[in-house]
């Protein structure tokens, strides 16, 4: 039981940490609390279905449908946020807010208001023990977050690219006025964020088998759960953050004598963390 919660926990992690790390890096660069991106998230998913059924292959629908999200998260920095950057803190977060609500709206007018099944046979045989079963579809989900992790450590510690969102986290009018171009590293930073939450949000279609308009708004709560654990602005802390709540999920949920829901583990543990050591896991960082 304990071998199967860790495996379970894991991949819940996995979703976790690949939606947190885009929130993570949005707030890094700008200190918006980008609640749109739980909407991004779910055009992934749905993206990424209609995808499949016209190609029929799932790494190219998955590829592809992450790209599209990818250039969603431009366009919503481009014509929404850019334009506020100068206002308090909470404009963008009322922006946010709405927009998130309006891409509910527009998915269950494009894609309808029903669930719809994301069926996939990835050919991975399961691994199946008397005390452990590890599906095909974890493997997969598994693999994939490791890959995203590994290339994303390679962008933002070994590329020109990675050093420049780096060097914005840190101070973006200093680093404009070091010549970088800020507009372009902003939306490379949106970019990559909005890339790994269209990832999570096909790989969840897919683990559910379940996509629908609607499938952002626990995310949402449960991304920023996780970056306030890690620390704002802390990649590594969205990290660990991401599989210490899912196991916390997994383990708590699995106790027979823990009454509470599922999701409400989330906020006790911001609670908490918020009451002894408000700047997270990590405190603020960049890497």
């Amino acid at each position: 039981m304990v071998l199967q919660n860790l495996v379970n926990s894991l991949v819940l992690g996995s979703v976790y940490v690949l939606i947190a790390v885009g929130l993570t890096l949005v707030y890094g660069i700008l200190r918006i609390l980008h609640i749109a991106h739980a909407g991004i998230y779910a055009f992934g998913a749905l993206m990424g279905l209609t995808l499949y059924k016209l190609t029929g292959n799932i790494l190219v629908s998955m590829i592809l449908s992450a790209v599209l999200s990818g250039f969603l998260g431009i366009l919503v920095y481009r014509y929404f946020y850019r334009k506020v950057l100068s206002e308090s803190r909470i404009v963008p977060l009322v922006i946010s807010i709405g927009l998130f609500v309006a891409m509910q709206d527009l998915y269950r007018l494009i894609w309808g208001p029903y669930k719809e099944a994301f069926s996939v046979n990835f050919n991975i045989p399961d691994i199946v023990t008397e005390n452990l079963i590890i599906t095909g579809d974890q493997i997969f989900i598994v693999l994939v977050t490791i890959i995203s992790l590994v290339a994303l450590y390679f962008i933002m510690n070994k590329t020109k690219w990675g050093k420049a969102l780096k060097a914005c986290a840190d101070d973006l009018q200093m680093t404009g006025a070091l010549g970088i171009n800020i507009e372009k590293t902003v939306m490379l930073g949106f970019f990559i964020g909005s890339f790994l939450a269209g990832l999570a949000g096909v790989l969840v279609g897919i683990y559910d088998n379940s996509v629908y308009p609607t499938m952002g708004e626990v995310p949402s709560y449960k991304a920023f759960v996780v970056v306030v654990l890690g620390g704002f602005g802390s990649l590594k802390g969205a990290v660990v953050a991401g599989f210490i709540l899912a196991g916390a999920e997994t383990f708590l949920v699995a106790w027979k004598g823990f009454l509470l829901p599922r999701d409400a583990i989330a906020f006790i543990a911001m609670i908490l963390l918020l009451m002894f050591k408000p700047s997270g896991i990590f405190g603020r960082e960049t890497g």
